[in-house]
This record gives structure tokens, sequence and C-alpha cells, in this order.
């Protein structure tokens, strides 16, 4: 029986308090949006936490709350992705559960208001695990999913940022740590029955080529999630995240007698030292123990109930969030 220690209800199969924890992407967030990102992630964790507590699987909780943060404006995914290099749109999305270890996503597909619900429905309904473009589409119509025209996705904030876009070719460490839009979000859960669960969205890189996939659909690299490891949500530069398979290293060192924190921290730092990407990564194993890092200047993230390694007990009655992982706030929910 998996256990965090905490759990308290008459229910039998209720073995564990459930975990939620949210990222918002890693970057340089302009100071102007600081506030707007920190609360994004605040109420998306919230959201999610809402389907656990009423007894929700972690799959609803996470896709729950990738689709709270598609849904708002200052990040990079769904309404607010970043523009490629011919002024469209072309998002990406990963849902992966850890009990099969089955996975549904999403390549350049368009006009689907949450692309995390397609890949839900690849996960559902697909004998594959990733479709493209029309395929994706053709599914989310299929089986009715809410789609927008392409005014919906554009921001002004996109649209400012192709016009300032200066050179797709910086050096990695300038594209993460400039002010541009990189800010793939994602989630990661463990519920009350001990299973995990991870999703990850985005708009992409800015100014990207038409048809560039993303590192966030694929499994082992934007996520992964397996109930004899861990769950993982990552973001940052997806070239680099594929070339280490962040996301299944990370589960890696968790399955090789690691923690979470400190599987995640030695991730990232080999792939800054190894390949030369920034990025960051969410994630939370079936004892509800929990890692936030990342190697760029801020990453957005909160979370409800688990712990961090320096913690010594459990709690689901507040929210911690924010942009940074020393100056954050803790709020009651």
């Amino acid at each position: 029986m998996i256990t965090n220690g905490n759990s308290s209800s008459n229910d039998p199969d209720f073995i564990c308090d459930p975990v939620i924890v949210v990222h918002g992407g890693a970057w340089k967030i302009p100071s102007d949006i600081h506030e707007h990102s920190a609360l994004g992630v605040r109420d998306a964790a919230v959201t999610g936490h809402r389907v656990l507590k009423n007894g929700g699987s972690c799959i609803d909780a996470v896709v729950k709350a990738v689709e709270a943060l598609e849904d708002n404006p200052y990040f990079d995914a769904g309404h607010g992705s970043v523009l490629n290099e011919a002024g469209e749109v072309e998002m990406h999305a990963l849902v992966m559960r850890g009990d099969t270890c089955d996975m549904g996503g999403c390549l350049c597909v368009k006009h689907v208001k949450n692309p995390v619900k397609a890949a839900r429905l690849i996960l559902d309904e697909s004998h594959h695990c990733l479709l493209s473009g029309e395929a994706a589409l053709t599914l989310a119509r299929q089986h009715g999913l809410e789609e927008r025209p392409l005014e919906y996705f554009i921001t002004d904030e996109s649209r400012k940022e192709m016009k300032d876009y200066k050179n797709y070719s910086a050096s990695i460490h300038e594209l993460f740590d400039s002010q541009d839009g990189h800010d793939t979000v994602g989630a990661v859960a463990l519920d009350c029955h001990g299973n995990l669960a991870c999703a990850t969205s985005t708009g992409g890189i800015n100014a990207q080529k038409v048809g560039r996939i993303s590192d966030s659909p694929i499994g082992g690299s934007g996520g992964f999630a397996d109930n004899n490891s861990i769950a993982v949500s990552t973001t940052g530069h997806g070239e680099s995240i594929m070339k280490v398979n962040l996301a299944r290293m990370i589960s890696m060192y968790v399955e090789h007698g690691m923690s979470p924190q400190q599987a995640t921290m030695k991730s990232l730092n080999h792939m800054k030292a190894r390949v030369g990407g920034s990025g960051g990564a969410i994630s939370v194993d079936g004892s509800g123990r929990v890692g936030v890092h990342f190697t760029t200047q801020n990453m957005s993230w909160a979370r409800v109930g688990g712990k961090f390694q320096n913690e010594t007990t459990y709690s689901n009655d507040c929210v911690q969030f924010g942009t940074d992982c020393t100056n954050f706030r803790t709020e009651k929910i």
C-alpha cells in the first residue's frame, strides 16, 4: 500500500493524501507580469486540487489545472501562445498516466481551445501515443472539443514579442534568460488512490520554424509518469530537453534512490552542463514528496499538498506559490 503518512479518510480506496504541483514555465519573467504569473499558477493548482479533494483522478486534476493555464493569456499555451515564423500558432500537449504508462500527445495542433484536452482524447480514445496537425484536430472535432479562430490565441504580447524578435539562433542562455515568452505550462499530481499523472502544454518558442516539434508532447522529455517512480513535467529549451530525455532522467534517478528534489536538481544541472540547456521541472512521487527546480532566472510554480525534502509534515490546507524558490507565499485554501 502506498501512503504518505497522513491519510485519514474512512474510504477504503483512500490510501494517501492528494498532491498537485503546477508550473508556468522557466524563463526570465518580466517584472510587469510576475504577479500575474504567480497568481495564475496558484489558481491552477487550487483548481486541480479541488478535483483531487473530491475524489477525482490525478489525470482529471492535471488536465483541469493545465486547462486553466491554457485559458490564461499570461502563459505560452493555448490563449497566449507565441507565434511561429509565419505569424501563426502551433500548439503541443501531453497527458500521461502512471498506473499504465499510457500517454497521449498532440503536435502542431491549431484551433483547439485547449490542446491538453486533445491530448487527453488521444490518451483515452486512440491506439496511438501521438497525433499531429489535422489528425489531432479531426479527433478533437469528432468528440466536440471547443474550437477558436486563430485570432483567439494571439495576444498583443505575442505580437509584440514577434515584432521585437531579433535572432532565433541566439545562444540558449540568452534565449531563456531574455524576456521573451517561453513559458510552457504543466502539472503533476498524486491522487488519493495512489496514482500519478502529468500534463504539459506549450505554444512553443517565438519565431520557431513552421512544423517545429516541441519536447512538450513527447513522453520522457516534456513529461513522464510511472507509479513505480514519479510524475514529472518539464519546461525550458525543448531541443536540450529532448537531447537528454529530461523527464525520464529525473525518474531514473528516483528509481535509483534519490528524492524528487535531488533528482530534479541533478538532471537539470546535467542538462545545462552537458548540452548548455536551461530549464525547469516539477515532480511528485507516490509518497507525496515534491521536487521543484529551475536553472533559469525564474519559474512560476505552485503546489498543494505533499512535502519538500527538508519538510517533515504534509499539508493539504494551503497553497504555496511564487516565481522563485526562496521568496514564495503560502495561503490557506
